[in-house]
């Protein structure tokens, strides 16, 4: 017995889709996440306006979520202690 080939159409990315993947490899690329806060916010503002103007479709909502993931992502990662497992 042959197995069917089937054919996937492949999945193209929102607008929204393409300004989040962008945005996620400038902060990589550019090594936002270790400076200092006050000069992530020069940045993303920077950042923000430059997505603005390249994606000129998005919403304010959408910039403004955008945005929002952004700094998410430039946030150290918190873990939360289980009991009895802190340093005595």
């Amino acid at each position: 017995m042959s197995k069917k080939k089937t054919r996937s159409t492949p999945s193209v990315a929102s607008t929204q889709d393409q300004a989040r993947d962008e945005l996620f490899s400038h902060i990589l690329r550019c090594g936002v996440i270790e400076a200092l806060p006050e000069h992530q916010k020069e940045w993303m503002d920077d950042t923000m306006q430059y997505l603005a103007e390249r994606y000129d479709d998005l919403t304010d909502t959408e910039l403004t979520q955008l945005r929002e993931l952004g700094e998410r992502y430039c946030q150290p990662v918190r873990r939360k202690e289980t009991a009895g497992s802190g340093a005595a």
